[in-house]
Parts: C-alpha cells; sequence; structure tokens
C-alpha cells in the first residue's frame, strides 16, 4: 500500500523551503540548499543535529581548501583530486565524515565558477545556512511515540502474562500443547520497544533517559531469565505436591504483571514458600527426588526474576 510518512513530507517541503529561499535571495546554484535539506533532516533531532555540524564543518573547510589550492594551484582538474586527497582525511579528524559529499558540491561550485571572491563566499554560505538552517527548523516536529510506547508495554505484559500460564499447565498436569509462539513474539516486541524508546530519547535535546527504555530493559533482562526456566519446568516429569504450591504462586504472578513495583510482596512470599518446602518430608523415590531439585531451580531463577523487577523505579 502507498503510503507518505511525517519524514517524507518533512524532507519534500523543507527541500522546496529551501530553494525557494535561496532562489529568492537570487544565490547562484540555488538548488544545493535544498540538497543540503535532504540530507540533513534525520531521523531524530539529535541525529539532524550531528549530521548538520558535521555538514557545517565539511562545508566550511571545504571552502578554506578551495581557497588555498585552486588560489595557488590554480582552477584544473588536478587541484580537485589534490584537494580532495588532504580535506577527507582532514575531515575525518574532526569525525565530520557525513559532510563530505557536501562539502564536494560546494568545492565544484567553486571550481565551476573559476575565481574567488567575497561575493562568491557570500553566496556558498547562503546556501549553507539556508539549507541546513531549514533542516534543523522542519526537524523540531516529531510525533509523540508515547501511545505507541505504552501500548507495547501492554503488549509485553500479556505476554509475559501467557507464558507464565503455560507454565502453570504444566507444573499442575505434567502436559501441555502449547506450541511457543509467545517466545518468538516477545523477542520481536522486545527489540522494536527498545528502538522506538531509544529515538525518544534522541528527540530530546534535554532527555537524557527515557523510563520506557529502561523499562523495556528490565524486561528483557527478566525475558532472558523466563527462557531459562522453561527447559527446567519441561524437564520435570513427575507431579509432586511442591509443584502444585509453585504453580499457584505463579498463577499469582501472572495476574500481577504491571509497570507498579510489587516485586518485594511476592520475593516475601517466595522466602515462605521455601521455608514450607524445608519442614516437608524429603522425597522417598528418585523421580520425586528429581522434580523436588527442579523446582528448587526454578524457584532460584523466579527469585532473579523478582530482584530484577525490584530495582525498576517504574514508570513516571
Amino acid at each position: 500500500m502507498f503510503k507518505i510518512g511525517y519524514r517524507t513530507i518533512k524532507t519534500a517541503s523543507g527541500a522546496a523551503i529551501s530553494i525557494a529561499l535561496a532562489q529568492l535571495l537570487h544565490l547562484d546554484f540555488y538548488t544545493s540548499a535544498g540538497i543540503l535539506t535532504i540530507l540533513c533532516i534525520q531521523v531524530t533531532k539529535k541525529k539532524s543535529l550531528r549530521s548538520s555540524l558535521d555538514r557545517l564543518i565539511s562545508c566550511l573547510l571545504g571552502i578554506l581548501f578551495s581557497f588555498l589550492f585552486f588560489e595557488v594551484i590554480g582552477y584544473h582538474p588536478l587541484s580537485v583530486g589534490l584537494l580532495l586527497l588532504f580535506l577527507i582525511p582532514t575531515i575525518v579528524k574532526f569525525n565530520a565524515t557525513e559532510g563530505i559529499a557536501s562539502s564536494s558540491v560546494i568545492i565544484l561550485h567553486i571550481y565551476i565558477t573559476g575565481s574567488f571572491s567575497y561575493e562568491l563566499l557570500i553566496n556558498e554560505l547562503g546556501i549553507i545556512m539556508i539549507g541546513i538552517g531549514v533542516a534543523l527548523v522542519v526537524n523540531l516536529y516529531m510525533p509523540s511515540v508515547e501511545k505507541h510506547l505504552k501500548q507495547y508495554q501492554l503488549d509485553l505484559e500479556d505476554q509475559f502474562g501467557h507464558i507464565f500460564k503455560e507454565m502453570v499447565i504444566y507444573l499442575r498436569t505434567n502436559q501441555s500443547n502449547w506450541d511457543g509462539k509467545e517466545i518468538t513474539e516477545t523477542e520481536e516486541l522486545l527489540q522494536k520497544a527498545k528502538t522506538l524508546a531509544f529515538r525518544d530519547v534522541e528527540n530530546h535535546f534535554s532527555r537524557l533517559e527515557n523510563n520506557y527504555y529502561h523499562y523495556f530493559r528490565m524486561r528483557e533482562k527478566q525475558f532472558e531469565i523466563i527462557e531459562r526456566m522453561l527447559p527446567i519446568v519441561t524437564s520435570i516429569t513427575h507431579s509432586v505436591e511442591q509443584g502444585k504450591i509453585i504453580a499457584d504462586f505463579i498463577e499469582e504472578i501472572s495476574n500481577s504483571i504491571h509497570p507498579g513495583n510489587t516485586a518485594i510482596e511476592f520475593l516475601k512470599k517466595l522466602d515462605q514458600m521455601r521455608k514450607i518446602f524445608e519442614e516437608m518430608e524429603l522425597p522417598t523415590t528418585r523421580e520425586e527426588f528429581e522434580a523436588r531439585a527442579g523446582l528448587l531451580q526454578f524457584l532460584k531463577e523466579m527469585e532473579h526474576y523478582l530482584v530484577i523487577k525490584q530495582t525498576f523505579k517504574g514508570l513516571v
């Protein structure tokens, strides 16, 4: 389906504005202002600013090198080659490699003109300022992603709840027809959610972190533990009383997955459950011993899961 995104709209409108302004000021090579705008409009505000600074530095260096090489050696193709031979390493030294192509455009403007003058300098500076300036202004607008981040949060919590419920079914019956698709879906959700949360950070100059990003990182760490718990659960083939108790505990957790912090309550319950298990009679068969050993390992991983949640400050 044909779709026009907001970045495409900003790029098209920004290029048109830049060219119109440069043309209105009667600048030569006015279309280059539009090219600069197109190159400077990035996915996020911070990336756009970095790209703009790279191109500004590179273009200014290009003007300086053009004056030195063309006025000393002359306006010959060999001069262009020698200029680029020294200019590109200099731009790399300034960590402004994104601007190499832009500076090359400015250099070729000067080369085509055949002489360096005050009027030419003002013309090129005008193109640079208009192209970069319009890009920065146009890129000030970034649509809010709060709604999407919230949806990712809810979807992840649903997935976690479903996975835990499947564990509960197995612990109670030692049977399951679960296809495990939620595992793959959760991995994809986590990746998309973290990417979007990081982009939100990049769209705020005064924001160094994002609560949603920390939330998704926390869920990612918990998910790694869930992946370790699953084979432990499925290795338990013998039904024991402790398994039923743990199933009730996991079911309670599955119904309490949210961004708030109630982990401390579940950690207390887990500790109480361990004490109850210690007071129970020792296993009498090898199967029972292996099942209870597996359940104890499961509780250890569950404790790690809850500790990770306990350290999370919550979404505010």
